[in-house]
């Protein structure tokens, strides 16, 4: 990885003596140089450096006044370090989210510990845009929501690539019966076990609840009570009653209890 660098100090023995130390280093470029804050702010939008070692006390414009600059001109700046003779300057210099912050003369050690933390930061940008990237195309091509793909990656869990299944495979014994989704009426618990009714036909299968509500398509499925999800293609009246219950009745026939917290989904997906 290469390092764009830009360095900005009124004093140009400074200049030199922090590019000469740059230089040391294989993955950094250094760009360029400018003299006064008011020459950063116009060449750091032109020249889009990855990092910028800033001096604090400069004519026209100081190294905080440059920052705010920036942040006015740019979507995103650089990683700045600010480079400075004074340490009085510590905590205004990570107010404004500086990378780091090196005394003047700058130390070999302490410079080298900087350079580390640059590219360590420069590589979980990278890979936090690689993941935006790929959580784009995940949601563009599946439906699901894009922050919700990057917590999963976030997290280290696995995403699908691909939509929803078509088939749900049903093993029984030695038998599997691949039952198409869009036949599942809707699915209830029966104690360690999932029923999966399709018309006139129930099938059995050991899976969890969740497992399964994994599986289907939100846009399709929802979750009536702990223990019911039906498939909203099938739902032919929302009823109330005195008591306050609400029931589903599906065009099988088949009725429903809706449990007071999933009322309010229940009513969004099926838009009665």
């Amino acid at each position: 990885m290469k390092i764009n660098t830009m360095i900005i100090d009124d004093e140009p023995l400074a200049r030199k003596g922090l590019s000469m130390r740059l230089g040391e280093f294989e993955n950094i470029n250094v760009l360029g140089e400018c003299k006064n804050g008011l020459e950063a702010v116009d060449l750091i939008p032109q020249m889009l450096p990855d990092l910028v070692f800033l001096d604090i006390q400069m004519p026209g414009l100081n190294g905080f006044q440059v920052i705010h600059k920036l942040q006015e001109l740019m979507e995103t700046i650089p990683l700045i370090v600010f480079v400075t003779a004074f340490d009085s300057y510590a905590i205004k210099a990570f107010e404004v989210h500086a990378l780091d912050y090196m005394l003047k003369p700058v130390d070999e050690k302490r410079l080298e510990e900087t350079i580390d933390k640059v590219v360590m930061t420069l590589e979980q940008q990278q890979l936090g845009g690689n993941n935006q990237k790929l959580a784009q195309l995940v949601a563009d091509f599946t439906g699901d929501d894009c922050e919700v793909i990057l917590k999963r990656l976030a997290n280290g869990e696995s995403i699908a690539t691909t939509p929803y299944p078509e088939v749900l495979a049903i093993k029984d014994g030695s038998e599997v019966t691949r039952v198409p989704i869009s036949e599942i009426q809707w699915i209830d618990a029966a104690g360690d076990y999932m029923c999966v009714h399709t018309g006139d036909k129930t099938h059995i299968m050991r899976r969890t609840m969740k497992e399964l509500q994994n599986e289907l398509d939100p846009k399709k499925f929802v979750r009536v009570h702990r223990s019911a999800i039906v498939n909203i293609t099938f739902v032919e009246k929302l009823v109330s009653h005195i008591s306050g219950e609400y029931h589903l009745i599906l065009n099988s026939g088949d009725e429903l209890k809706v449990s007071r917290s999933h009322r309010d989904s229940v009513k969004e997906m099926i838009k009665f």
